[in-house]
């Protein structure tokens, strides 16, 4: 049934307000990814170097057990450079690359982990990306926040002219019936590093990384019948 008097009636007028709350919290994840890289004039002995370094690297972050949350292989690429100078075409070299993305709930781990990696031959390491759990409390407890506040606000208004809130008519998130494209991305800025030559005979120092503070944002709409003042 269509609602014919969205605006309300003297006998039931309607108070429409927005809640808004936000709330800084420690990050629960932090990302990194790493791009391995291999040259060589031998097309499957370019793929054996990337194949075993990509396990190496592998076999690296696996062994930080629990403080993994998530391991993945991205984009691989072979591919022929050709040679500049010289009659028809030649294969000069051939560049292999892969790239493997982790999660990290232990920042300390994180840290040694991101050197050691950073340690390696022709690698690029970037991140680290904070960022917090999809089911994060964090989430719920900013939007409870928000409908506590929308609520105050609405009561505020009615008692500055005299009246009280009789019921709730509406409550929704900002563009609920026509949802935007979603927004967002990696939380706070990342570092990168590249290691283009062999790794020193002493392990770097572990990085002492900060994490980046995650700021959660909620905001609701609501609609409420208040009780008939006396103007």
């Amino acid at each position: 049934m269509t609602d014919t008097q969205p605006y309300g009636t003297p006998d039931q007028p309607r108070l429409a307000v927005a809640g808004e709350a936000h709330l800084e919290v420690d990050p629960e994840l932090a990302g990194i990814a790493i791009t391995i890289v291999t040259r060589g004039t031998d097309r499957h002995a370019t793929l054996d170097d990337l194949t075993r370094r990509n396990a190496h690297v592998i076999d690296l972050i696996k062994s930080y057990g629990p403080a993994v949350e998530a391991l993945e292989t991205g984009a691989l690429t072979l591919t022929p450079q050709l040679a500049r100078h010289g009659r028809g075409e030649r294969v000069r070299t051939y560049h292999a690359t892969v790239r493997v993305t982790t999660q990290l709930t232990d920042f300390t781990a994180l840290g040694e982990l991101t050197t050691r990696l950073a340690d390696l031959e022709l690698t690029r390491v970037e991140g680290p990306w904070w960022s917090l759990r999809p089911d994060s409390p964090a989430y719920g407890d900013v939007r409870r926040r928000a409908v506590q506040q929308a609520v105050a606000r609405a009561r505020e208004y009615a008692d500055a002219l005299g009246t009280t809130l009789a019921a709730l008519v509406e409550l929704s998130d900002p563009g609920a019936d026509s949802p935007a494209p979603g927004y967002g991305g990696p939380a706070g800025g990342g570092m990168a590093f590249r290691a283009a030559a062999p790794a020193a005979a002493e392990p770097a120092a572990a990085l002492d990384l900060e994490p980046q503070r995650q700021c959660v944002r909620a905001r609701v709409n609501a609609r409420f019948i208040m009780a008939p003042p006396t103007l």
